[in-house]
């Protein structure tokens, strides 16, 4: 009988166990709640829609105001197919002068910008200086292997000079001086000497 209150026991507890168990995973099921898997691939679609409506707004948006300022720049486009000679000359010449005042803005842009880029420049200096802190330049990366074949080049540069002057003969020398002696009237250098 001892078995038999045993076996009782551990079959009691093991129900205990599976219904723990089964409450535990009904407790995880409830816990889901609302964002189930399903759920959630239906929110990224929408929101990815979405998404891609809201930029093709954007892109349309930014398109017009493009063409509206290019409209308001360039004004309405000419018929050039039926305007006579004297119209055409008109046409260009404002063409010219509207290219010729957007040159001249861009220009006073351009070098509006270079001054606030040295004033910035100087600035940064003078905070640097008032901080006491000194920014390093960033040096240029020298291969050192350019060095090396430069310095071999130089070298092999002297070599060859230095050989050069050691075969020049002496009597090259001798024999113009004897004949710039001689062009002068004077006596040749041997005798001189």
């Amino acid at each position: 009988m001892g078995d038999d209150e045993k076996q009782a026991e551990i079959d009691r507890k093991k129900a205990e166990v599976r219904r723990r168990l089964e409450e535990q995973a009904a407790g995880k099921k409830a816990k889901k709640g609302f964002m189930t898997p399903e759920r959630k691939k239906k929110l990224r679609l929408l929101l990815r829609k979405k998404a891609a409506e809201e930029l093709k707004k954007e892109q349309e948006r930014k398109a017009a105001e493009r063409r509206k300022v290019i409209d308001e720049r360039c004004g309405q486009p000419k018929d050039l197919d039926s305007a006579s000679e004297d119209e055409l000359v008109a046409i260009c010449k404002e063409y010219h002068s509207k290219v010729f005042k957007l040159e001249g803005d861009k220009w006073d842009l351009e070098s509006g910008i270079k001054i606030r880029i040295l004033e910035i420049n100087e600035l940064n200096i003078a905070v640097n200086d008032l901080r006491g802190k000194f920014i390093k330049p960033t040096l240029k990366k020298v291969s050192k292997y350019e060095n090396k074949f430069a310095k071999l080049q130089k070298k092999a540069a002297e070599f060859n000079f230095r050989n050069q002057l050691k075969t020049v003969k002496k009597k090259e020398f001798t024999m113009d001086e004897e004949e710039a002696a001689a062009g002068e009237g004077g006596e040749p250098a041997e005798a001189a000497a």
